[in-house]
């Protein structure tokens, strides 16, 4: 399986919808992979979006983004602070006709973004690897596939993770644009806000970290 695929209403219609993932999630890599320096400002990824006060976008209000890409064809994040659920494990993987029983343990899920709402990334530290995963900084890393799954069920996933379905996309020069705007805030990411901290203090906690103008 290239990507996995679950909709926000995943427990309904999962199974239908994984074979539309193949081509989008391919192709989400590819572009991830293939990235050039962004030509007026240094590239944002691995650094933290910050929604401003001033953001009216209520799909934005609030938010915290980890930037995955950033460069002359557009740029792409996940929003870390939306939690939607928390689901078992192993319900997820029997939606994609894997039967294993002795899998116990849940996971959060994310909403990371409004772009294709169905499509999942896990962004993970760095030790866990695979053939598919795409490095964000040296700290963290990202990868797209079913096998992430199941090794996350059989205890030999990453040591820290987050689970998202959708991501925030921007067009060639429409970040900076918003950043000009003063829409978001920039911040050094650290792995402890993208994984650890209570959910309900990333905001104020990544606040803290942004550089303050002189």
């Amino acid at each position: 399986m290239g990507g996995w695929l679950m909709s926000m209403r995943w427990y309904a219609c999962l199974v239908l919808a994984v074979a539309a993932v193949v081509l989008p999630a391919t192709t989400i890599r590819a572009t991830l992979t293939n990235s050039e320096p962004a030509p007026a400002l240094a590239s944002l990824a691995g650094q933290l979006l910050i929604a401003t006060p001033s953001m009216s976008d209520p799909r934005f209000a609030g938010t915290v983004i980890l930037m995955v890409k950033h460069d002359r064809t557009g740029a792409l994040g996940i929003i870390i602070n939306r939690p939607l659920r928390e689901r078992p494990i192993a319900q997820i993987l029997e939606a994609f006709g894997e039967k294993n029983s002795g899998i116990e343990g849940s996971v959060r899920i994310f909403a990371g973004g409004p772009v294709q709402p169905g499509l999942g990334f896990v962004i993970h530290s760095p030790e866990y690897r695979r053939a598919e995963t795409l490095d964000i900084d040296g700290r963290m890393a990202v990868t797209m596939t079913m096998e992430v799954l199941r090794d996350i069920a059989n205890n030999k996933g990453p040591e820290k993770k987050l689970i998202a379905l959708g991501y925030a996309g921007w067009t060639p020069g429409q970040l900076e644009g918003e950043i000009k705007l003063e829409v978001w805030y920039t911040a050094p990411a650290d792995p402890k806000i993208v994984f650890d901290d209570d959910r309900e203090k990333v905001w104020d906690n990544a606040m803290a970290k942004r550089p303050r103008d002189i």
